[in-house]
């Protein structure tokens, strides 16, 4: 006969199953709660993640450099290495910093059309700058804590390290495109920096700087709008490891998509001619009087789609409707290439 369990045992039994069960419940919730993240839609992200590694990349390059020249300039081991790469709006980024911060602008000094003026914002962090100050005036690279403005002999000694730091940029950003980054105002109050609007997104590069027992940060912020264009002119250089697309599959997409856009509605015009008049002639001109075009009566017309010129043709009429004839095209569609 099978033995039976007392109500002790029974209970005892119940005990453990309920709490074997409430803990691997809360490790379910917990692995929940760690893939999920929190996504603000009103300021998506601008960047992808192989576009972050990218940048990331050029600025470990950069953090390489500036560590070599600062070891060399300060005589004491200098460690900078890349702490993190965010968005951010730039009025939370200034509205963090102290009043009393040593930042400068940068222009990157990229020599071309396809890019916009780009301008950045270096920041050092203040017991960074005292502790390099003190070095650089041949102290042993202490830092006491400070709260209060730069004089001008500080700023005269640091404007041309700042200067340096500045152009380092040029190396580990001349591998993707050729700039010549040039320091153009020095601030020592970070609320007078406004040259980019409060709601503008940001990049923000934190690099950890490290000398003797000082450790802090020093931050590029450059807009993300302006970072775009630049990204886009070497945009190849993060899709090459990219799959490639199926050619076959590729043409039936771009003759679906006309297919999809095709009864759309496009203005045309007729341009029979255009000519200048000075105002004087604008203002004095009456009817019956007589504008003389620099073209004959055979020429053809020109005819623009949109604000583009397709082609041209011959004036005439059919079906009692004035009419043009086309006899050259300027632009062809080639579906499906």
């Amino acid at each position: 006969m099978a033995d039976v369990l007392s109500q002790s045992q029974i209970d005892a039994l119940l005990n453990s199953f309920s709490s074997e069960g409430t803990k691997a419940f809360e490790e379910i919730e917990e692995n929940m709660e760690k893939k999920v993240k929190d996504y603000d839609f009103k300021m998506p992200k601008k960047f992808t993640k192989e576009q972050l590694k990218i940048i990331e990349g050029i600025f470990e390059n950069y953090a390489r450099v500036l560590s070599s020249y600062l070891t060399s300039l300060l005589r004491l081991y200098c460690r900078v290495e890349v702490l993190q790469i965010e968005e951010q709006l730039y009025h939370e980024f200034n509205n963090a910093l102290p009043d009393y911060v040593m930042m400068s602008m940068v222009n990157m000094g990229i020599n071309d059309d396809d890019v916009m003026e780009t301008n950045s914002i270096l920041q050092i962090s203040n017991p960074i700058v005292y502790c390099m100050m003190d070095r650089l005036m041949g102290g042993s690279g202490a830092y006491l804590e400070q709260n209060r403005d730069f004089t001008e002999i500080e700023i005269g000694l640091f404007s041309p390290v700042f200067s340096k730091i500045a152009s380092m940029l040029k190396e580990p950003w001349g591998t993707y495109i050729d700039i010549n980054p040039v320091l153009t105002t020095l601030e020592t109050n970070a609320r007078v920096m406004q040259s980019i609007p409060p709601d503008e997104v940001v990049i923000l590069v934190s690099l950890e700087m490290e000398i003797r027992d000082v450790k802090n940060t020093m931050t590029f912020c450059v807009p993300a709008l302006n970072l775009e264009s630049i990204m886009a002119k070497f945009g190849d250089r993060w899709s090459r490891g990219a799959k490639k697309l199926d050619p076959k599959r590729e043409k039936e997409r771009r003759v679906s998509l006309l297919e999809t856009i095709k009864d759309s509605e496009l203005k045309v015009h007729t341009v029979l001619c255009e000519t200048k008049l000075d105002l004087y002639d604008i203002l004095t001109m009456q009817v019956n009087d007589v504008i003389p075009l620099n073209m004959s009566i055979d020429s053809n017309v020109t005819i623009k789609v949109g604000s583009n010129v397709w082609f041209d043709g011959k004036l005439g009429v059919k079906n009692n409707r004035k009419a043009v004839k086309i006899d050259n095209i300027y632009k062809e569609l080639e579906l499906g290439k």
